[in-house]
């Protein structure tokens, strides 16, 4: 980073960070929606023996994302401190260049952290080298995004005002949480988690009264899967004793995506 740049970090400190939370709550939202969900090639919790079933698997999946809407929330907030500055020159370049270092910035923690030192998960769980999986997705994702960032945050003296910046910002985050509780758009089995102490007999009996099908169910009696006349019907599970639904957007979250054949493992 230049002097110049610097100089504007100390100026507009609070900006930088609102910038740079949200290109971190993006890279999370990104890596949960894309891997832990339309992909499926791992959990948050996949690396860990001692965390093996899904339900767990897909509760620690929706406390990551959790965690992504506190980070957005907190960028969002100082953005909105600090509106002021947007005004100023290079507060449009300030900005998306604390964004791009915050979403490279993520991939760069998660493959430190959860990849190689907690081996909470890798990028490809199945794969023979996934060092190499790890490795490539940082090219992709990491260090690209940690050179633009910086290339933008030390040219920022020279660009216009911020407001439109700002506004893509605010945008793409109040996306993400939409966007990471919705239901793929083919499939007919519908996922549903029971709390525990839920009696099979009351279960089977709600799936009697829509018309459903069960598919399967694990060995605890607390994840089932079934065919459902009407995917929509699923929220009628919720007056059942349900926590989660997939395909309900009432925190199905990665559970939205999950396939029969992976509620048997």
């Amino acid at each position: 980073m230049t002097e110049a740049a610097g100089s504007d970090f100390r100026r507009n400190g609070k900006l930088w960070w609102a910038g740079g939370l949200l290109g971190f709550a993006l890279g999370g939202f990104f890596d949960g929606i894309l891997l832990h969900q339309v992909l499926q090639w791992h959990h948050l919790l996949s690396g860990l023996e001692a965390v093996s079933r899904l339900e767990a698997l897909v509760l620690w999946d929706g406390l990551f994302h959790a965690l992504m809407y506190l980070v957005a929330l907190a960028g969002l907030w100082l953005l909105w401190r600090r509106q002021e500055a947007l005004a100023e020159p290079g507060a449009g370049s300030a900005l998306l260049g604390a964004a791009f270092i915050g979403f490279g910035g993520w991939h760069l923690v998660d493959a430190i952290l959860s990849h190689w030192l907690l081996g909470l998960h890798r990028i490809r769980m199945d794969s023979q080298t996934p060092l190499l999986w790890d490795l490539g997705w940082l090219l992709l994702f990491g260090f690209p995004f940690l050179y633009v960032g910086s290339r933008l945050a030390a040219t920022s003296r020279f660009a216009g005002g911020g407001k439109g910046s700002a506004i893509g910002l605010v945008l793409a985050a109040m996306s993400a949480a939409p966007l990471a509780a919705l239901p793929p758009q083919e499939g007919d089995t519908t996922i549903v988690l029971f709390r525990p102490g839920t009696s099979h007999a009351d279960i089977l009996a709600a799936l009697a009264e829509v018309d459903g099908r069960l598919v399967w169910s694990n060995d605890a009696g607390t994840l089932w899967a079934f065919h459902l006349p009407e995917p929509r019907q699923g929220i009628h599970f919720y007056r059942k004793g349900a926590l989660l639904v997939s395909g309900s957007y009432l925190g199905g979250g990665c559970l939205n995506w999950t396939r029969a054949s992976a509620a048997r493992t």
